[in-house]
């Protein structure tokens, strides 16, 4: 589908038609539901500036988007809502991500976390199903900055996730390293590997070479899938960087992670999952038989206003306007990290990434406690990150190397 900007009145518009859609439990019959709207008495709709903004209205209607909307068959009583779900996958998988149309399902998580653990749920339980595979036989492979989800989600599915090292300067696998690894899982009877490749990770904002990991796998003699974590990088290194090949044209890449409530500024709680189609199946499970089309997701119910803030974004930027914004932010970056050069601090920033990550011994504690950087380590930090996000303007980061610069002089 085309993602084009829309007018502030086509937004309203589409919202509240979705909205008129869905259930209207005021005036309806509906006795079965076990949902209505927000409690009145705490979150009226009377009131003039709720009836007159669509996501705050959409809050208020509580739209149940429980299941995955790709699908075919989903809850009628919330179609108007979920048309615009299915909406923001479309954008996600085929404007951004370079997918056939209409080849990937998807739906709308509470966040990153939840959606890594549904394509390593996934892919544990085809793993399982079309090979008999048993959980010792199973791992995840990663490297040691992705995100904390992969470890929390080989504790919840019981199998082993074995993190790869990186060369400390550039934040790749070291393939030698991994060769051995590898070889030694192998030994121990692992068959099936749930590979998650990063685009952007969290603390370096660096991207994984998806084509090692396939090297690697091949070389090992693993049966594969590929998940590609871009909680982070999704919705801008795709986006700025147009010679990126990681994406649904990419052969080995099966699915997606995305995050909207970090780049996209939707509010927290608002991940999304893509993955081609037929897959998805694997976590359907059929004991939800009073939800119409069943369900396949780990959040089951969840709130449709998340996935309408996602489309009123898109809409309020389209395409092009979306380019630009991100755009802005690494022409911000670019600058720090010139004025960094400038004074002979040393830092990782992966190639057009708004993520500038500073060795620990360049700075003080107290400028990175003063300035908000991040460390890696809060006992023992070796790295500080500074995020170039919408509020990082080029005065704050000015005001930041003043400070540097008397830090500096009187070391």
């Amino acid at each position: 589908m085309e993602w084009k900007r829309k007018s502030e009145f086509e937004i309203k518009q589409r919202v509240f038609d979705a909205l008129k859609t869905n259930v209207n439990y005021r005036n309806g019959s509906i006795l079965g539901i076990p949902g209505t709207y927000l409690d009145s008495k705490v979150f009226s709709e009377e009131i003039s500036f709720v009836r007159e903004a669509p996501y705050l209205s959409t809050l208020v209607q509580n739209p149940n988007h429980i299941g995955c909307h790709t699908l075919g068959d989903s809850e009628s009583y919330f179609e108007g809502t979920h048309e615009l779900e299915r909406e923001v996958i479309r954008i996600c998988s085929e404007n951004i991500l370079c997918a056939a149309p209409d080849s990937i399902d998807g739906y709308v998580a509470t966040g990153g976390t939840e959606a890594n653990l549904q394509a390593i749920w996934i892919y544990r339980n085809y793993f399982m199903q079309e090979y008999k595979a048993s959980l010792a036989e199973i791992a995840i492979i990663c490297n040691e900055d992705s995100h904390y989800s992969m470890q929390k989600a080989g504790n919840i599915f019981q199998i082993q996730c074995i993190l790869l090292p990186v060369e400390k300067e550039t934040r790749q696998i070291n393939p030698f390293a991994a060769e051995q690894i590898l070889a030694a899982l192998k030994e121990n009877g692992v068959k099936y590997i749930v590979v998650v490749s990063n685009m952007m990770t969290t603390m370096f904002g660096s991207i994984d070479d998806v084509d090692l990991y396939v090297e690697l796998m091949n070389n090992a003699g693993f049966e594969f899938q590929v998940h590609v974590d871009a909680a982070y990088g999704g919705f801008y290194a795709p986006v700025i960087n147009e010679s990126n090949t990681i994406n649904f044209h990419h052969p080995k890449v099966n699915s997606f992670t995305m995050d909207a409530h970090k780049m996209l500024q939707a509010p927290y709680g608002t991940g999304i999952f893509l993955i081609r189609k037929n897959w998805i199946k694997y976590a359907q499970t059929d004991a939800a038989s009073y939800v119409t089309g069943a369900d396949c997701t780990i959040s089951g119910s969840r709130s449709g206003a998340n996935a309408i803030a996602i489309w009123m974004i898109f809409a309020a930027y389209g395409k092009h306007e979306w380019f630009e914004k991100c755009s802005i932010l690494e022409h911000r970056t670019s600058w720090l990290a010139k004025e960094l050069d400038k004074r002979g601090i040393r830092y990782f920033r992966s190639p057009l990434s708004n993520i500038i990550t500073i060795h620990a011994n360049q700075i003080t504690k107290h400028l990175a406690l003063q300035f908000g950087l991040v460390p890696n380590d809060h006992q023992n930090p070796s790295w500080f990150k500074i995020v170039v996000m919408e509020h990082v303007t080029i005065e704050k980061l000015e005001n930041f190397l003043s400070e540097l610069d008397e830090q500096m002089r009187l070391n």
